[in-house]
């Protein structure tokens, strides 16, 4: 009996629809293939995928894999490509089934090493209950003397953070995910650095740490742990599940975090926040533009899978229009626009149609092989500006000699 190993992105709401997804394909196509779905958290992820060599040893037939890691995985020839199975037994509505912007990164030298499974850019997230609330719009409007209203600035994003901050009641402005795992932190400076005009590559220089608006960014950044200022008091230890758990107990008003949090707290029964929630544009420094972070999961097949050609034909089911429909119920993110546009969904999720409109201003990272170890080295910075009183600028700049040695 065949047996497919697949290792999940461990969050609930994926392990559900996953596990739902296999009874779906059983019903359709029955066979004695067996799945072992195994939840692994990012850095157990990345440990089994590289460390370990799980991509090319045959430890993994089915992976959701990070755009953040795709590039590495692609160098060390750890991913299968799909183009024949595609041309063969292509998914439902190939052509129009998702945007550009979900299809470019898992591509190298003309040839398709994944298929998108959750979406969802950074926002801001918000409990549309607390901004509607006309006494907290009077005591917001007698206390600054201006309405209250959903931030558009970083400045206005502070002052909104700390009204709402009440830790007698469990209610905190804000939550940011400061846990060093190389991933939200990182995501968060890049944010930061975006929103003042500013950009990773500098000419030929693809990553360029010590420039003056990074150092506005990071301390920034650093001022949000060190001065407290309306910030979850739990934050430096959580990562972005976490926080976003701790949006839908309704123990922070508003957040920057992906938009798959959002849909999630809105629609999961267990969400002390259910039908309350809402999405905007992220703040930006006075006169910045505001960003968006595009990173997203896909399918992928490791390339020393014995099974590679039923793992695609589960893929392939898994990536239709149903079971799109269905991560979205159980609290992802569909990548099809038939699940975006799906009035089903917009009448539980009244804000998922945004979904386009944040991908018109989403960013990416560097595709680089080496990105992991760079992120990392960029996280320790963060935690680094967090924890001690080492200049920005000098942290910075450490940071990029690092750098440098990886580029």
């Amino acid at each position: 009996m065949d047996k497919l190993r697949f290792a999940v992105r461990k969050f609930e709401p994926f392990e559900r629809a996953m596990e739902k997804c296999w009874a779906a394909y059983q019903e359709v196509y029955p066979s004695d293939v067996e799945m072992e779905f195994v939840p692994l958290d990012l850095e157990e992820l990345t440990a089994a995928f590289f460390e370990k060599k799980g991509l090319n040893n045959g430890d993994w037939d089915i992976i959701h894999i990070n755009t953040d890691w795709v590039a590495r995985a692609y160098e060390t020839e750890g991913l299968s490509a799909l183009d024949s199975m595609i041309v063969q037994n292509p998914p439902e509505d190939l052509k129009g089934a998702w945007p550009e912007s979900l299809q470019v990164l898992q591509r190298f030298d003309e040839q398709i090493f994944g298929l998108p499974f959750h979406d969802g850019p950074e926002c801001l997230v918000f409990r549309r209950d607390l901004f509607e609330d006309s006494q907290e719009q009077t005591r917001f409007q007698v206390r600054y003397g201006k309405p209250l209203a959903i931030p558009k600035t970083w400045a206005d994003f502070l002052t909104v953070a700390a009204f709402f901050t009440r830790p007698e009641d469990n209610l905190y402005g804000t939550v940011f995910a400061g846990y060093p795992d190389g991933h939200n932190a990182v995501f968060d400076f890049c944010i930061q650095l975006w929103s003042r005009g500013g950009d990773l590559q500098q000419g030929e220089i693809p990553v360029k740490l010590d420039q003056p608006l990074a150092v506005e960014a990071l301390d920034f950044y650093r001022g949000l742990f060190k001065e407290s200022r309306g910030l979850h008091p739990e934050s430096v230890n959580y990562e972005s599940v976490q926080a976003g758990a701790a949006f839908a107990r309704g123990e922070v008003a508003m957040m920057v975090n992906w938009f798959g949090f959002a849909s999630w707290a809105q629609i999961d029964t267990a969400s002390a926040v259910k039908g309350k929630v809402d999405v905007a544009a992220i703040p930006s420094a006075e006169g910045g533009m505001s960003p968006s972070l595009n990173v997203y999961w896909l399918y992928a097949i490791p390339e020393g899978s014995c099974h590679k050609q039923l793992a695609y034909d589960f893929i392939r089911f898994a990536v239709g229009r149903q079971q799109d429909k269905l991560l979205t119920v159980e609290g992802g993110v569909g990548c099809r626009y038939s699940t975006w546009y799906d009035s089903e969904i917009n009448q539980m999720i009244p804000f998922y149609n945004k979904l386009a409109e944040l991908h018109d201003t989403a960013r990416t990272l560097p595709r680089l092989a080496n990105w992991p170890q760079i992120a990392h080295i960029i996280d320790d910075t963060v935690i680094a500006a967090i924890k001690t009183d080492e200049s920005s600028l000098s942290l910075l700049t450490k940071a990029q000699e690092k750098i440098n040695a990886w580029l």
